[in-house]
């Protein structure tokens, strides 16, 4: 029976769940998710839990956060005087923006808190400090 390795093009069926079962993404009702293992476009321990799977076969994958989105960073995090934000941006909770910096570098975002004044901005990725278990099922290997 084949298994998963590197190079191969496969499809798998996941769900993302954090520790408190709360799902965060998942591939289930649509089209399995396809990638090339070894290519990089995706967390690498993710890519490397399919490698020796078997089609049909399931596992469940444990991302602890340094192999994922890193530990949340307080330094990431600012507050700024709704003023900075262009006028054309009505602020919410959970809303993604990109920040231009002085170098013409864009980086993202997170509305993270507000009030009246200011708005607290959040450059974490939203899963960071998260520990990540995926449910997959390897339903295709190309080769």
């Amino acid at each position: 029976m084949s298994t998963a390795k590197t190079g191969d093009t496969v499809k798998v069926h996941y769900t993302g769940r954090l520790d408190d079962d709360t799902v965060f993404d998942t591939s289930r009702g649509k089209a399995p998710l396809e990638l090339t293992i070894g290519e990089g476009n995706l967390i690498k321990s993710f890519e490397n839990g399919l490698i020796g799977m078997a089609v049909g076969e399931k596992k469940n994958l444990v991302i602890p956060p340094e192999e994922a989105y890193g530990q949340n960073d307080e330094k990431l995090t600012t507050t700024v005087s709704r003023a900075h934000l262009p006028g054309s941006v009505q602020p919410a909770i959970g809303m993604q923006l990109q920040v231009k910096q002085k170098d013409g570098s864009v980086f993202m975002v997170w509305i993270t808190g507000m009030d009246a004044e200011t708005v607290t901005l959040d450059a974490n990725h939203p899963l960071a400090g998260q520990t990540l278990n995926f449910d997959v099922e390897l339903t295709d290997i190309a080769g």
